[in-house]
């Protein structure tokens, strides 16, 4: 997929000043994607957003039903379905943040672009980012509006399954990057969902998705270009991995920043190979 150039939002990723100047703009839609981080205890729901924000659940709600693996992709119908409750139009400009700063919420920017809609951005920072500036704060509330039209329009190979990421690293036609921490790419440290293997995939590389990261923003541009070439070299078309699909988002909201495309996700992620004794698995851990 070549980048698209987007009519309302600047880039893939918009400063908490740039959102605060466009509260008002009348097609302007703000998207809380919060998800915590796993192997860690779920906080309580915020009781404070940005104004107006609307609760877009991938994690509990807006995914795949039918299976075991979290937050699958799912498909158009559904997509559809939950984000015209959230009054979400054809032509909304989309900013998506999280709690946390620069975690979950490009999952749901990439989403958004698998269904065909370019018109989204994450928010750098977040929320955190977004109390730092003294923008104001609402009550959290559930959205009451009208329903939307959203229509999505799934565009193959944004996502991709485990087969192909086989196919990519046999032939070595596309690198795979897999966006977990050195520490879990080795295999040295236990995976924190339970039954996965540690270690990673024969070939893949590794770009932890925090190396990308500064205090909760995303790096300069230069720094995120300089670390792609050092990884990539002249490989093309790369696919992310992590470890349930949705840091890989990060790396993906980077690399195209950076000025790559043909990107893809892998949607299974570690929790999908690392869970299927038929896909191999390398490991620096040594075992009696």
């Amino acid at each position: 997929m070549t980048h698209t150039p987007q009519t309302g939002l600047p880039t893939p990723l918009v400063s908490v000043d740039w959102l605060a100047a466009h509260l008002d703009h009348p097609q302007l839609v703000i998207l809380d994607a919060h998800m915590p981080p796993p192997g860690t205890t779920a906080p309580a729901e915020a009781a404070l957003q940005i104004p107006g924000a609307r609760r877009f659940d991938f994690d509990g709600r807006i995914k795949a039903p039918d299976t075991t693996l979290p937050h699958m992709l799912p498909t158009p119908e559904l997509f559809n379905r939950e984000v015209q409750a959230l009054g979400i139009q054809q032509q909304s400009l989309i900013v998506v943040y999280d709690r946390i700063g620069l975690f979950s919420a490009p999952r749901a920017w990439w989403m958004f672009r698998a269904m065909g809609h370019a018109q989204v951005a994450v928010l750098d920072g977040g929320l955190p980012a977004w109390q730092a500036a003294g923008h104001p704060l609402a009550a959290v509330a559930d959205y009451q509006g009208p329903q939307g039209n959203f229509v999505a329009r799934l565009q193959p190979g944004l996502f991709c399954d485990a087969d192909t990421v086989h196919s990519a690293l046999v032939s070595g036609r596309r690198p795979v990057v897999d966006a977990r921490s050195a520490e879990r790419f080795a295999g040295l440290v236990p995976e924190p969902r339970a039954g996965l293997r540690c270690g990673h995939m024969p070939g893949a590389l590794n770009l932890p998705f925090a190396t990308l990261q500064q205090a909760g923003h995303m790096k300069p541009l230069a720094d995120l270009q300089q670390q792609f070439s050092a990884l990539l070299g002249n490989q093309t078309a790369p696919i992310f991995s992590c470890g349930s699909g949705v840091t890989a988002c990060i790396l993906a909201l980077a690399a195209e920043l950076a000025g790559y495309d043909q990107l893809t996700v892998y949607d299974g992620s570690w929790s999908e190979w690392g869970a299927d004794p038929a896909r191999p698995v390398v490991s620096e851990r040594v075992t009696d």
